[in-house]
């Protein structure tokens, strides 16, 4: 029995549009993003990518606002949700509940520091966005506060401590700060030291 030279070689790309999932399409389009930006996420290069034809991308996706949409919703998942679990957390021990946060991006499970830098950049032209990352900031600045209050600063103290705990850790993201997972969980506890201040360390020293 003979067979169709054209059908054998359709084969491949057959099999292979059958196989690329969804999430493969995702996945890709997020090590663009992270590595050099929205601009970058192109169906074509992806397609490319995946040596496969621009048919394969629009078999799961209706649009590039469709994968834009996607890229979105991982963040969301990985790097707000996170956090947004913790919004209505009733507060017993600030200390405990300031550790809970900091984990969570020292962790890095599942937060991203490089999808989150990432987000940040796209907002920039997102107005949209901007107003998602802008809240999202706003949450986590919240969460730090409250944090800070319970461990009996007063309001103001509390804002000050919440900033500079979170502009620093935003600030090593923007200069893409590196260190061996070791030294960063070696110097961890005195990074928290020096965040909470006195009223946590030395509780019998007012202020």
């Amino acid at each position: 029995m003979k067979t169709d030279p054209q059908t054998t070689r359709r084969r491949p790309s057959q099999a292979r549009r059958q196989t690329l999932t969804r999430d493969a399409w995702v996945a890709a389009a997020r090590k663009v993003l992270e590595k050099r930006g929205i601009a970058e996420v192109k169906i074509d290069r992806l397609a490319q990518r995946f040596k496969v034809t621009r048919g394969s991308f629009y078999f799961h996706f209706s649009s590039l606002k469709d994968l834009h949409d996607a890229l979105i919703e991982e963040w969301r998942r990985n790097n707000c949700a996170p956090f947004e679990a913790l919004r209505g957390a009733e507060i017993t021990d600030g200390f405990s509940f300031f550790s809970t946060i900091v984990h969570v991006w020292v962790d890095e499970k599942p937060f991203s520091p490089l999808l989150d830098l990432a987000i940040r950049d796209w907002a920039r032209t997102s107005r949209p966005l901007h107003g998602e990352v802008s809240d999202m900031d706003d949450l986590r600045l919240e969460l730090l506060q409250r944090s800070f209050a319970a461990m009996g600063y007063d309001e103001d103290e509390s804002l000050v401590r919440a900033r500079i705990t979170y502009f620093h850790q935003i600030g090593q993201y923007a200069i893409a700060f590196k260190e061996e997972p070791a030294r960063r969980r070696a110097l961890q506890p005195l990074f928290g030291q020096v965040l909470v201040g006195p009223r946590v360390i030395h509780p019998d020293v007012d202020g």
